[in-house]
């Protein structure tokens, strides 16, 4: 899991105009504002102005003062510039205040734990990391945004509860999965891939991750394990992204049955189904189109003629016979479990010695150095 890191910013508490520096210039020469206005052309109100701070220095000023002081012209500049910036920065942390309701409703400790966004030492400081992360100016800009693209998940009573910790968690996948080099989608390559890919439910997550990542990457599709979020109970999730798809696992449910179940399910939607939706499992509408994917996946990982043959000389019980069945098909014998049990062939409680259980720590340390 990745480290937070703390940041500490400092914002001064005082402003120098521009006007209060030529001001200091003008002392130091012994000149008033009136022969200002004689050597630069200018109007003495203009000067009295900009010494104020009610003007601006402008670029055509700034070339008067060069030629009146002996400073560049880019001096004058550059003070009129970074005091616009600061006005600006201390207009926004007034802003941020408001904004701090807004700031509550995501789970930002976990998004700090998981390295997502700097820990900082006040919410104020929180408000600017957490805007970055989303890619927005305000929080308006947040909700546009989310309403606009990702239609799907406003559909669900369910995920319109947690619309802030689910966008949160699709949007680091996006990041992730962008920072994938990823070929041109190819359908065709896909399709091998996905037949290459059943052999690596046998191996361990050093292994299969990098394998998994870059086989589909050289297809156009970027594989992405992302933590789930307090109260989003979502397991994976497939969209595109410019030109790539994207598969994004939570790993929800810990064991390989799940994991490789839900990839072969987030598949089946790329192959079959439209580049403008969006589908997120846990919680998703479209029952014909899930029910295509479930197919899909349980076909891909347990061919229906295989399975049928091996029923017909199983007792319903022994497990060793599994483990062959497993090695005959070149796939996780905790694949067949969960299948079993899922079918209610097998009890929930037995059979699990079978299965492989996942945690966070291998797979993003394998994410992260084989990608």
């Amino acid at each position: 899991m990745s480290n937070s890191v703390q940041i500490n910013r400092y914002i001064p508490d005082y402003l120098v105009t521009p006007g209060e520096v030529l001001d200091e210039y003008l002392e130091s020469y012994g000149m008033t504002q009136a022969e200002l206005s004689d050597r630069t052309g200018l109007a003495k109100k203009t000067i009295n102005e900009i010494i104020k701070g009610k003007s601006p220095i402008t670029p055509s000023t700034a070339l008067k003062l060069e030629r009146s002081l002996g400073r560049p012209a880019h001096f004058w500049s550059n003070l009129e510039r970074q005091y616009q910036d600061e006005m600006a920065r201390i207009a926004e942390q007034e802003e941020m205040g408001s904004f701090l309701e807004w700031l509550k409703r995501f789970p930002v400790n976990k998004m700090i734990g998981y390295g997502w966004i700097p820990k900082t030492k006040d919410k104020l400081e929180q408000l600017p990391f957490l805007l970055d992360f989303f890619g927005v100016a305000s929080p308006a800009q947040w909700e546009r945004v989310w309403e606009m693209h990702q239609v799907a998940y406003r559909q669900s009573k369910h995920f319109e509860k947690c619309a802030e910790s689910l966008s949160a968690w699709l949007r680091q996948g996006e990041i992730e999965a962008l920072q994938i080099n990823c070929s041109e989608f190819d359908r065709t390559s896909f399709q091998g891939i996905i037949n290459e890919i059943r052999e690596l439910t046998r191996e361990t997550p050093e292994i299969f991750v990098p394998i998994l990542v870059r086989k589909c990457a050289s297809a156009g599709v970027a594989v992405v394990f992302v933590p789930e979020l307090p109260k989003t109970r979502v397991y994976g999730a497939t969209r595109w992204l410019k030109d790539r798809a994207v598969v994004q696992l939570s790993l929800r449910y810990k064991s390989n049955d799940h994991l490789w179940f839900t990839f072969f399910h987030e598949a089946a939607h790329i192959l079959k189904h439209g580049r403008k939706e969006i589908f997120i499992e846990g919680n998703c509408l479209d029952k014909e189109k899930e029910k295509e994917a479930d197919n899909f996946a349980r076909y891909k990982l347990i061919p229906p003629a295989d399975l049928r043959f091996f029923l017909s000389s199983w007792d319903g019980q022994s497990l060793k016979p599994i483990e062959k069945f497993a090695d005959k098909l070149e796939i996780a014998p905790g694949i067949i479990v969960g299948r079993l049990q899922h079918d209610k062939l097998l009890a929930p409680d037995t059979g699990n010695k079978l299965k492989v259980f996942y945690n966070w720590e291998t797979l993003e340390k394998e994410t992260l150095c084989n990608t």
